[in-house]
């Protein structure tokens, strides 16, 4: 080897050095990353599950809500049908 390419050898060597430990070190923050990523995206999917069971619930009690309205509605209609019946009977009699 001559003077001139140990010169170049030598000089490039820490920049190689350099450049290798930066992407050794960027390739483990990264793998770092996905894990958290991975946690994030298990715990969002775990709350998901658990926003959509609440909201199914709420759903259900409002729709019970309705169907004891509307069974509420019925009686009372059935009532004042069974009154103008009567009345109707009534003046129908006179």
């Amino acid at each position: 080897m001559s003077e001139t390419q140990l010169t170049f050898v030598l000089a490039s060597a820490p920049t190689m050095l350099t450049v290798l430990i930066g992407i050794l070190l960027n390739n483990s923050r990264l793998s770092d990353v996905r894990t958290d990523v991975n946690g994030l995206k298990a715990d969002m999917n775990l709350r998901l599950g658990e926003l959509r069971s609440d909201m199914n619930r709420q759903f259900a009690q409002v729709d019970r809500q309705f169907s004891d309205s509307r069974d509420i509605w019925r009686a009372e209609l059935h009532r004042v049908e069974e009154i103008l019946d009567a009345r109707l009977k009534h003046l129908a009699d006179r």
